[in-house]
Formats: C-alpha cells, sequence, structure tokens
C-alpha cells in the first residue's frame, strides 16, 4: 500500500544523504517521499527523485558563525553541544518548527531523528505513527556508554546505561522551552512532562532504525527487538561523470590520500589547508584535498564536490572529520582511514575506526598540526595489519543491505 512518508534530514550533508537513500528506496517501492531538509540541499533530493520541504536554516552557514564555531571548539562536551545547539536554534525555533509542521500536513508515516523528537510531537497531532532514526547508538545498553560521554564507562555497565538517560535528559530541559509552547500553541496538544518525549517513546516500544553496521556497532544483547541495527544507508551516484582532470590525476601515479572536512568549517581555513598539503608532502604521498581546484599543484589536487562512494576505493586512505556519513564511506572503501573529530559525536566514531583496527589513532582537529598529521597518514598508508583490517571491514560492510532492512521493517509499521 503507498503512502506519504515524510523523513527529517534536518543537519548537515552527512544527516540528509543517507536519509534521501532511504527516501529514494522506498519511493522505489511506491511510496510518496517528502524529505524535510535545508534548502541547500535541494539538488541532492532532486536527485534521489524526492520532494523537499526546504527549511529556512543553512548548517554550513550556522557553522561559520560566531556561535557555530564555539560549536565546533565545544568538543565531545555533551553540555556545551546541546547548550550550543540550543543558543543557536533557539532564536530560529519558532519558525522552523512551522516549517517542519506544514511539511507534515498530508503525511501517513514520520522518521525522525531523536533531535527534538519531532516525529513523536507531530505524530501525536496528526495521529499518525512515527520512528526514530539513530545515526549514532543512543539506546541505553550496559555495554557501552553514550558517544558523548565516554567516562561513564569507568562506573561499569550502570554507569554506560545512566549516561544515555543524563544525554536524554540534558537534551529535552535545553528544547523544553521551546517545545512545550509549541506543542500548546501549534499543535494543541499538552505539554510534556519533566521526564521529557524520550522517556515516552521508550515505554511505547517506539521503533528505531539505527542506519550504522553492526559490523562497526555490534548490536549489544539488552537492546530490545524494537532496535533494528540496518547496517549503512548508501546514496550511491553511479550516473556521475568524473572532471577529466581528476581522472588524469588519478591515472598519472600512484593512489592518493584523501582530506576533507565535510561541513565543518575551520576558525583559520588558510592554516588549515596549509598544515593539510604541508602534511601530506611530508608523509611523502600526493593527495586530493577539498577545496578551490585552481589551488592545485602536481602532487595535490583540490577539487569541489565528488561522490565518496567513487572517489574513496581509489586512494590510499582517507583523512576527515569523523562525521558519521563519511565514516561509513571510507569504511565501506576498504581503505585505512584517519579521523580529525571536531565535535559531537565525532570523536565516537574515530575512536571506532581506530578499535577496529582500520585506522591509526585519532588526530582530534583542534591538536591539529603537520608532524602529527603526517605520521598518521603514514601510519594509514604503511601499516600492513591496518590494511588488512580495513579490506576485511569494508568487504564485510558490502555485503549490508541496511536500504533493504530499513524498507522492510517501514513497511510494517
Amino acid at each position: 500500500m503507498s503512502r506519504r512518508i515524510v523523513i527529517f534530514a534536518a543537519g548537515s550533508r552527512g544527516d540528509v544523504q543517507p536519509c534521501a537513500a532511504l527516501g529514494r528506496a522506498l519511493a522505489a517501492r511506491g511510496h510518496h517521499v517528502r524529505l524535510v531538509a535545508s534548502g541547500r540541499y535541494a539538488p541532492l533530493a532532486v536527485a534521489a527523485g524526492l520532494d523537499l520541504a526546504p527549511l529556512t536554516a543553512d548548517p554550513t552557514e550556522i557553522l561559520d558563525s560566531d556561535a557555530g564555531q564555539e560549536l565546533l571548539a565545544g568538543g565531545r562536551n555533551p553540555v556545551a553541544f546541546l547548550g550550543g545547539f540550543r543558543r543557536i536554534l533557539g532564536p530560529l525555533a519558532e519558525r522552523l518548527l512551522n516549517e517542519c509542521q506544514d511539511a507534515c500536513k498530508d503525511a501517513d508515516l514520520i522518521l525522525s531523528p531523536t533531535l527534538g523528537l519531532l516525529g513523536r510531537h507531530l505524530g501525536e497531532h496528526l495521529g499518525i505513527p512515527w520512528a526514530l532514526i539513530h545515526f549514532q547508538p543512543s539506546q541505553p545498553t550496559g555495554a557501552f556508554p553514550h558517544p558523548f560521554l565516554p567516562q561513564a564507562r569507568m562506573l561499569g555497565r550502570l554507569g554506560n546505561r545512566a549516561s544515555f538517560l543524563a544525554v536524554d535528559q540534558l537534551a529535552w530541559q535545553l528544547s523544553r522551552p521551546f517545545i512545550n509552547p509549541w506543542r500548546r500553541n501549534a499543535l494543541a496538544l499538552p505539554e510534556l512532562s519533566v521526564r521529557g518525549p524520550m522517556h515516552e517513546a521508550r515505554r511505547e516500544a517506539r521503533p528505531v532504525l539505527a542506519c550504522f553496521s553492526p559490523s562497526v556497532v555490534p548490536r549489544p544483547r539488552d537492546w530490545p527487538r524494537y532496535v533494528h541495527v540496518t547496517g549503512y544507508w548508501f546514496l550511491d551516484e553511479p550516473s556521475w561523470q568524473p572532471p577529466t582532470d581528476l581522472t588524469d590525476f588519478l591515472a598519472s601515479g600512484t593512489p592518493p590520500v584523501y582530506v576533507g572536512f565535510g561541513s565543518m568549517v575551520p576558525k583559520d581555513p588558510v592554516m588549515t589547508d596549509r598544515i593539510v598539503r604541508t602534511a601530506l608532502r611530508v608523509a611523502g604521498v600526493r593527495g586530493i584535498v577539498q577545496g578551490d581546484p585552481s589551488t592545485s599543484d602536481d602532487d595535490v589536487l583540490a577539487v569541489r564536490d565528488v561522490p565518496h562512494s567513487w572517489l574513496f576505493p581509489q586512494t590510499a586512505a582517507v583523512v576527515h572529520h569523523g562525521g558519521a556519513g563519511t565514516t561509513a564511506a571510507g569504511l565501506r572503501a576498504g581503505v585505512p582511514t584517519v579521523v580529525c573529530p571536531f565535535f559531537g559525536d565525532q570523536p565516537y566514531w574515530a575512536e571506532r575506526v581506530n578499535a577496529l583496527g582500520a585506522g591509526p589513532r585519532p588526530v582530534p582537529f583542534r591538536t591539529l598540526t603537520v608532524p602529527r598529521l603526517a605520521q598518521a597518514i603514514r601510519q594509514a598508508v604503511q601499516d600492513e595489519d591496518i590494511w588488512q583490517r580495513a579490506t576485511t571491514l569494508g568487504r564485510h560492510i558490502r555485503t549490508e543491505d541496511g536500504l533493504t532492512q530499513a524498507c522492510n521493517i517501514i513497511d510494517t509499521l
């Protein structure tokens, strides 16, 4: 039965792309899918054959602002991270919440991330089913702590479980001042208690689609049945044609090392570019970097937007910020990964890459120097154990079909 499905992807490209992949897979099954994302990603939605309900907040502009730079500097601290989001989104909240409500007026099903639990509020308002999308482990478990609170592991299994509940509660207390008035005034719903919507979602056994690989995050035994670790949702672009300068560069020598930090906006991009190019030269490797093509030279090619699924398998290693989507693409390619995390869940993915043996120890962006980055690149391209483990992990990930698993679950909702 065809349904009108709304998917929230309120974030940067790493959040939007897997949701677009899911939307395209659902549309192929006959569903009408609308993606709710920044207007910046309209071309991506159109290419995937989806409707776009554009949000007027641009994540790249936000990260480039003074408040965005403070957010990037907050690292893994959940108070700084979630508090930074409140400071940034608070003044925009009423407008963005109204845009989200308009996007769902004719929906039959809503899929949304944990941020604000918009699916829960709008699903209740419209009387329709909804489910959660987890881009990183967010379900309480005794096996490991919340990605934002790694110190909790020192308190054992109880500390691990408590860390998830603590982050849930912090997120709710920070969003509550604008979510509850919206529920009351716009949705005609009662305000929620201090325990918050995530507590209710778990009490109701609300379905969770965890779009990461069980090869990267093995499913804990204590996760309930309503949490589904589907595998990654990849948006391949087989019709994409590379420019001649890119194919010529790849053919002209040894496989290069890719370096790019996605939508992260360094405070001093010129200095960051200088560090990256010098580190590549010190490591003795060719490079492809994210940047202005006019700055290319014989050993470093600067590129704008190149699909990771096309480029990464042709590299000797990838260096990036550790966003969930970029990490997935690097691991799927089966090449070593060097992660330079900025904030949020990026340090968690950096640690997972290293723990799986698919890359050296992370180099946090705030500590980035030429010697540190050059050493990490050398280890990534020269260590046979890292190469073997990255290759094996990539092979496992490529056998998974996260989109089919997710669509099968959604069709039962």
